[in-house]
């Protein structure tokens, strides 16, 4: 049977030449040290935000529970995405810190590894399910809080280079 050439861009490495979904072979690339650092926030009324700082929030520990959640997502990204390689993580970092300008919190996760590819995906996660664990530890205070803003800030290693927002 004769096929025809695939209408897929070659340069999509996680397309195959019949432009199926594929994990790209890492084998051949060195190990570097590459670092990732991903934003976001959660918006929310300011009397939720006065609540979950004086810890007056009914399911307790908000922020310390959301900050292990986003270590924890990071570390089971591959399992989570699609396509992702499983990385082994030298350190990540999750950080939440209170805006009374938004009102709410600013999440920040940073993530590091010595592998043959990036963990932009890992900090992305830490970030999301941060949020999303913020969400659920204060859903009693208020339902309408707004995740936003989750983005990659910064990447250093690999062979595409150095990012900055």
């Amino acid at each position: 049977m004769i096929q025809n050439p695939s209408p897929f861009n070659s340069n999509l490495t996680h397309l195959d030449s019949a432009g199926q979904a594929q994990m790209v072979d890492v084998s051949s690339k060195p190990q570097t040290v590459r670092q990732a650092v991903a934003g976001g926030c959660i918006r929310m009324l300011p009397e939720t935000l006065a609540a979950i700082e004086a810890g007056n929030s009914p399911k307790g520990d908000v922020l310390g529970t959301a900050r292990l959640a986003g270590i924890m997502a990071a570390k089971q990204t591959a399992n989570l995405i699609p396509l992702c390689h499983p990385l082994p993580l030298s350190n990540v970092e999750v950080q939440i810190m209170p805006d009374p300008e938004l009102p709410g919190y600013q999440i920040r996760a940073e993530v590091r590894t010595k592998a043959e590819t990036g963990v932009e995906m890992e900090a992305l996660t830490a970030v999301s399910v941060a949020a999303l664990t913020l969400y659920d530890m204060a859903k009693a205070l208020e339902k309408s809080m707004q995740i936003e803003q989750i983005c990659l800030l910064s990447k250093t290693g690999g062979k595409s280079g150095d990012y900055s927002r």
